[in-house]
């Protein structure tokens, strides 16, 4: 396994891992209650025991919508994430989808849990479907696609995502870090 430093949101990383920061496509949830407290402990980009606790409760106590009960699944991931529980992250992202398999947001932060449990073929898969329902985060979606395929050995397919998710936000800037690292030579050479 290669090991290389990733810079995502802010975070430095060791590995193939994507780890906490502002990255992780936190799903809104309309409306007062627990629900919504979730959302915003997702989205401030951090560990939490209180946003833990929210999320759980509104899961527990709240006759949620199957949307809102979706995200709030994914939010409560997201918080898993953060706090480098993964297979917990991935285990709530599966309730999400078997909630609602169209969330786009879902199967995002399942490629990035599946990235850092070392299941990158799988984390690819999810990807795609992401990819394919349109989510709100393409940019993150290829730049976790361009970690699993370069993990894979895939070093083509992980340079056009790399190049993908720059060209989708061109702020960001963990990947053109990424993209310094490769070497394009012309046809014939390498």
């Amino acid at each position: 396994m290669r090991m290389f430093k990733l810079l995502l949101g802010g975070t430095a990383l060791v590995g193939a891992a994507l780890g906490p920061g502002s990255a992780e496509a936190a799903a809104k949830v309309i409306g007062p209650g627990f629900g919504r407290i979730c959302y915003e402990y997702a989205r401030a980009g951090h560990a939490s025991d209180v946003g833990l606790e929210a999320c759980n409760q509104a899961l527990a106590e709240q006759n949620l919508a199957p949307g809102d009960r979706a995200a709030t699944l994914v939010n409560r991931g997201i918080l898993h994430m953060y706090a480098k529980a993964h297979a917990l992250a991935l285990a709530s992202y599966e309730q999400a989808l078997r909630v609602d398999p169209a969330q786009a947001e879902a199967y995002v932060n399942q490629g990035i849990a599946l990235v850092n449990l070392g299941r990158d073929a799988e984390a690819v898969a999810a990807v795609n479907r992401a990819l394919e329902l349109n989510t709100a985060r393409p940019e993150l979606a290829y730049y976790t696609r361009a970690i699993a395929h370069e993990m894979l050995g895939n070093d083509r397919a992980a340079f056009n995502d790399y190049r993908q998710a720059a060209a989708l936000k061109p702020g960001w800037q963990e990947p053109h870090t990424q993209l310094r690292r490769f070497s394009v030579l012309p046809k014939g050479q390498g």
